[in-house]
């Protein structure tokens, strides 16, 4: 069994291969499939790193929205030809910043 700080390092992981193509804009982003598949693989991982932390890690941690992005992972997989390209820029370009200053000082506290 993987410990939390592994499924913490997983989804900080994840961010920084996000962002490795994300800073190439929403237009390159919109255009190009396999950076599109990139993201969404890499968020469907933030997702399952989320959703295998034990409830009392997520309750102790409420300034995460857990249910949120297990709920996003669970879109992305069960929907592969209806992914809506403008709610998963959303996801990298408003709410992954947040999420990875969450991630990195929860991780210092461990």
């Amino acid at each position: 069994m993987r410990s939390e700080r592994e499924h913490l390092l997983d989804i900080l992981e994840a961010i920084e291969r996000i962002e490795k193509y994300a800073d190439e804009g929403k237009e390159v982003f919109e255009e190009d499939e396999l950076i599109q598949t990139w993201i969404v693989h890499h968020i469907t991982i933030i997702g399952e790193a989320c959703r295998t932390l034990p409830d009392d890690f997520q309750s102790r941690h409420t300034n995460v929205p857990w249910a949120d992005i297990v709920g996003m992972r669970n879109i992305l997989v069960h929907h592969y030809f209806g992914i809506d390209k403008d709610a998963v820029w959303s996801v990298v370009e408003n709410d992954l910043p947040e999420l990875k200053l969450n991630i990195q000082a929860i991780s210092k506290n461990l």
